[in-house]
């Protein structure tokens, strides 16, 4: 294989989000798209991410490949990328050799590892509720609400979707209405708990696209999704966080 990519954020931002969440992953390296699925360590929290074969400049693949990375060392390396190189992405010697290409040529290579788990698929998850706005008015309202609780609560109706959080004696509430930017489509008035310390990771996926589109039901498993058309997809579930009133 073969893959070369001069839109590097587009890895480069993913992976340190993702490696917020888990430490080692698997990558399936498929003929239009590279593909991972991760649960987090506490199986609390899931993330899905999907690069197209169409945001590269070459990208050769003449098989299915999967290849499993810690993480941590993949992140060390794209943070040496700079703003004009290349990244060029190949296997050589059961290794994955990556090299940068600008004013001088820089080449890694990084240990496959064996990584026993189970194979993890994406939960088949009906909503009543999705919110679509731009990613920055989410991330403003989980910042503004974090300062009182560890949890927040989404709560949506006809026309209205809320962010708030209560403390002993605080509460914040952010309160997003429908308009040019905002579509909101809610069946029923709902509302759900979730943890803002996994929210935070998540909503850093703010810096590869600039809509989020937010799925929840009543204590029901929250769905946030970042997508930019024939690029890049990343999908972030989320377990609520249930507790008797």
């Amino acid at each position: 294989m073969k893959l070369v990519l001069a839109e590097t954020k587009l890895i480069k931002e993913p992976i340190t989000i993702i490696n917020d969440l888990v430490n080692e992953a698997k990558f399936k390296v498929k003929k239009d798209s590279i593909e991972m699925i991760a649960m987090d360590p506490a199986n609390v929290a899931m993330v899905v991410f999907r690069l197209l074969s169409s945001s590269f400049v070459e990208y050769t693949v003449k098989e299915d490949t999967v290849i499993s990375l810690n993480l941590n060392n993949l992140k060390q390396v794209l943070r040496r990328i700079k703003a004009n190189d290349n990244l060029v992405l190949e296997l050589a010697e059961n290794k994955l050799k990556i090299t940068l290409q600008g004013n001088t040529v820089r080449t890694f290579y990084l240990p496959l590892i064996d990584l026993e788990e189970k194979e993890q698929k994406v939960p088949e998850l009906k909503f009543k509720t999705v919110i679509k706005c731009p990613s920055g008015m989410l991330n403003d309202a989980i910042e503004d609400v974090e300062i009182i609780a560890e949890s927040v609560s989404f709560q949506a109706e006809e026309k209205k979707f809320i962010v708030s959080a209560s403390g002993d004696s605080s509460k914040a509430t952010v309160e997003i209405k429908p308009e040019e930017n905002v579509s909101i489509k809610a069946e029923e008035k709902v509302k759900s708990k979730y943890s803002i310390e996994y929210l935070k990771k998540m909503i850093q996926g703010s810096k590869i696209a600039s809509t989020v589109e937010i799925s929840f039901n009543k204590d029901y498993p929250l769905k946030l999704e970042y997508k930019e058309l024939d690029k890049i997809q990343m999908m972030f579930i989320l377990a609520p966080r249930i507790e008797n009133d």
